[in-house]
């Protein structure tokens, strides 16, 4: 079950930190919806925590393009468009392809086992129907893909983008018919990387991004 608390926890991370997660988390589990005014009062109240550090936070996620900020209306959660859509979708397509072919050619067994568990995992979730266990459970395939992929920079650009990939995630999920094509074409991808075929893992990892797009933009340009 998803806790619903916003309640920041006293450990050792930077205070601004523990905020702009739970508040990333809130944005992208659609807590709060795109276009919501977000009022510094309500968040100190809902976090527990300063205005300073919520401001941070605000600055923080401001940055990551999850916040925009309007003259005479404040910080409010950013609405994709249907253009942005399409930009980090290119992106993702090309990076995440990039990891699957290098996967597919340089993993280790170990790690190959490691990628088909989390793809059995991600079909229990697409079992279930339950939006949250997907969205986790494909974070951790990808975790475990660029892990794999032994390029460092492939992780740290896609980064900066986790939480608008995430968000659209959750908007390709919202269709009933997305979900049983979503886990083939995963599947897809898991067995060019066990036969070691970098090329078909290229296409295969291309051929899901382009599909969820597909969904994706669809839905936002509907909402238009």
């Amino acid at each position: 079950m998803t806790d619903l608390s916003m309640r920041v926890a006293p450990v050792a991370a930077p205070v601004r930190q523990q905020v702009a997660e739970v508040l990333r988390g809130a944005i992208t589990s659609g807590r709060f919806a795109p276009g919501q005014r977000l009022v510094e009062k309500d968040l100190c109240e809902l976090t527990g925590v300063s205005r300073a550090s919520v401001r941070e936070a605000l600055r923080q996620l401001e940055s990551e393009g999850l916040i925009e900020t309007l003259p005479n209306r404040g910080p409010l959660v950013s609405r994709l468009s249907p253009q942005d859509a399409a930009s980090i979708y290119q992106v993702r397509g090309a990076l995440e392809a990039l990891a699957a072919q290098l996967f597919a050619a340089h993993a280790t067994d170990q790690q190959i086992a490691e990628l088909e568990a989390t793809v059995r995992v991600l079909d229990q979730a697409y079992k279930a129907h339950d939006v949250d266990r997907i969205v986790q459970a494909k974070r951790r395939f990808y975790d475990v893909l660029l892990q794999g992929s032994g390029n460092s920079m492939i992780g740290s650009i896609l980064s900066t983008m986790n939480a608008r990939i995430t968000m659209l995630r959750r908007v390709s999920l919202s269709s009933p018919k997305r979900a049983p094509a979503s886990i083939r074409e995963i599947r897809a991808v898991l067995n060019a990387i066990k036969k070691r075929d970098p090329q078909a893992a290229y296409e295969a990892s291309l051929h899901h991004i382009q599909q969820a797009a597909k969904v994706a933009l669809a839905s936002l340009a509907s909402e238009g």
